[in-house]
């Protein structure tokens, strides 16, 4: 989580020239504020909202009933990078499922970068299996096999397979990069 200037201004000029009862209330919400961004995230963690928008094929912004933005990653699932071949297509599939609609997102656990990771459902669908049915995702195994049940492992491993078989989506090129050597190759490792 991090601050603006500005921010961190408005709050020491909160606390030093308020009122004693709206210091304490100031404090409270930040308090509240700063529990919930640390709490680990559970299996029974949930968000509901709208899709507000599609960053990439397995990033989105959901905007709760609260009018809190979340930023969820698709779990057990990868796709190309914005600069990879089908990563445009990745992100324009996702967004022509979701953006404007209403999901549920299953968080599972939460990022280095502080998104939200889950499995995000429209309409009792699989999002995230649809990427990979479509050919926009891969299965995201070395990450999957911690945390994804045995069942959900065997449906998400057969739907890149189907869409490998089928060649949909990146599968049309011939030796598609998984977005993990992309990304590895991009830092020069």
């Amino acid at each position: 989580m991090r601050f603006s200037r500005r921010e961190l201004n408005a709050v020491l000029i909160l606390f030093s020239t308020a009122p004693l009862p709206r210091k304490l209330t100031a404090g409270l919400v930040l308090l509240l504020a700063l529990l919930a961004y640390l709490a680990p995230a559970g299996q029974a963690d949930q968000i509901n909202g709208r899709v507000v928008a599609v960053a990439d094929g397995d990033t989105i912004t959901v905007l709760d009933a609260v009018q809190v933005e979340h930023k969820v990653r698709l779990a057990f699932v990868d796709a190309p990078e914005r600069t990879q071949p089908f990563g445009q297509q990745a992100k324009a599939a996702l967004s022509a499922r979701l953006h404007g609609r209403e999901v549920r997102v299953d968080v599972i656990d939460r990022d280095r970068y502080g998104r939200s990771v889950g499995q995000v459902w429209r309409n009792e669908g699989d999002v995230n299996l649809a990427q990979l049915l479509d050919g926009y995702a891969w299965h995201y195994r070395q990450y999957a096999k911690k945390s994804q049940s045995s069942h959900d492992f065997e449906r998400y491993a057969a739907a890149q397979e189907e869409a490998r078989q089928e060649q949909r989506g990146l599968w049309m090129d011939t030796e598609p990069t998984p977005p993990w050597q992309f990304r590895k190759a991009g830092r020069g490792e």
